[in-house]
């Protein structure tokens, strides 16, 4: 397998370039199991992040880890994390889709009723781990909007593709995508 080196918050890490469709590759960063980065990734977000903000949200499954993190460090009881699947402890819960480039068919993202009460007239800042169509971060402010609270800001790791060029997202690095020959896209 191909892979190119990348340094993110001070670390260099060998990424798998993975397919997406025939004629698009991406290279795939993966936070789980590497403590290392996790820290240091959390570390420089909340460096960069927004002062006003009451709780940290995030999808589910990826960025789990470095949302944690993040609160350890920030200080916070609590974050909240959208669950892919509706669970028998989630009363009245909110629900979105969203379809990601990185699972290629639609998802469910639910909030439970509980959380929803929480984030009610609260500032909410979206966390992931990288963001590519913006489709999973725009399904979050869909929740966060239906709950009531107010997205507060939106922070990645890393932005890739068109994502790079929006001035909505604080984000450590841009993830390159590249074409069948393992060049590049421009």
């Amino acid at each position: 397998m191909s892979t190119y080196s990348m340094t993110v918050a001070g670390l260099q890490r060998e990424l798998p370039i993975c397919k997406v469709t025939d004629d698009l590759y991406i290279g795939a960063f993966i936070m789980f199991g590497d403590a290392e980065i996790t820290v240091a990734c959390a570390r420089e977000l909340l460096a960069r992040a927004p002062k006003d903000y009451d709780y940290l949200l995030t999808a589910e499954a990826k960025s789990i880890p470095l949302i944690h993190e993040m609160a350890r460090q920030s200080g916070a009881r609590e974050y909240f994390v959208a669950r892919k699947g509706l669970k028998v402890y989630m009363p009245h819960p909110l629900h979105v889709t969203v379809r990601s480039i990185t699972t290629q068919h639609d998802q469910d993202l639910y909030l439970s009723g509980e959380e929803a009460d929480k984030i009610r007239g609260k500032r909410v800042l979206i966390v992931d781990d990288v963001i590519s169509t913006g489709e999973s971060l725009h399904a979050m402010e869909e929740l966060v909007e239906k709950a009531g609270g107010t997205v507060a800001g939106r922070m990645a790791v890393l932005a890739e593709g068109d994502a790079q060029n929006r001035k909505d997202i604080v984000y450590l690095g841009k993830l390159l995508v590249f074409n069948t020959d393992g060049n590049v896209k421009g």
